[in-house]
């Protein structure tokens, strides 16, 4: 048995590094230009919306958290990031009354802007609530972000930019997904320091 759970580990470990390994190029090029929507978003004001289902609902409220609180600069304004899973009363009200499918388009129309951007994450890529958000958004002068596993599914034909894991373990791309996110902060925030320290 203790054989068995270091094996385990050993070989779930090693098949993460794979998958990291897999998409590190074009991970890079595309974070680039996330942040250059996100440092838009700081710069204008605007919204980020998050979004996802079970383990990416986690992640999106833990992403909307950071990207609040982990990247205030002085003299910067702050990322105003709001994770559309945090309405529990909301999405059950909208799961009960309408379907579960709306639960996140339907504080969309009460609350985006044209401009802000709205991030689903859906490790499948088909999570129906995720991909009619993404089209509302598409449709009402948003910036649709997609973070995705699979093959990419509906959301990665969607979202105008995409950050694909292309793994078909939900734990390791939740995993990636995570990490991602943490990437994403910890970038944006260094970025905005270095760029206070020059003035």
């Amino acid at each position: 048995m203790k054989e068995f759970r270091k094996t385990f580990a050993r070989e779930y470990l090693a098949e993460t590094r794979r998958a990291l390994d897999a998409i590190e190029g074009d991970l890079i090029n595309r974070i680039d230009k996330l942040v250059t929507i996100l440092t838009k978003a700081r710069k204008n004001k605007r919204t980020i919306f998050l979004m996802g289902n079970g383990g990416s609902a986690a992640t999106a409220s833990h992403l909307a958290q950071d990207l609040s609180k982990c990247t205030i600069a002085e003299g910067m304004p702050r990322l105003r990031a709001v994770a559309l899973t945090d309405n529990i009363p909301g999405m059950l009200a909208w799961a009960n009354d309408v379907g579960y499918e709306d639960i996140f388009v339907e504080q969309l129309k009460t609350l985006m802007e044209p401009g802000d951007v709205v991030i689903g994450i859906s490790g499948s890529g088909n999570s129906m609530n995720v991909i009619k958000a993404i089209e509302y958004c598409n449709s009402r002068g948003g910036v649709a972000v997609g973070f995705c596993g699979y093959d990419g599914g509906k959301l990665r034909k969607c979202a105008r930019d995409n950050i694909l894991v292309s793994s078909f373990n939900m734990q390791r791309v939740e995993d990636i997904h995570l990490l991602i996110g943490h990437l994403l902060v910890s970038l944006l925030r260094d970025e905005c320091q270095t760029e206070t320290n020059k003035e």
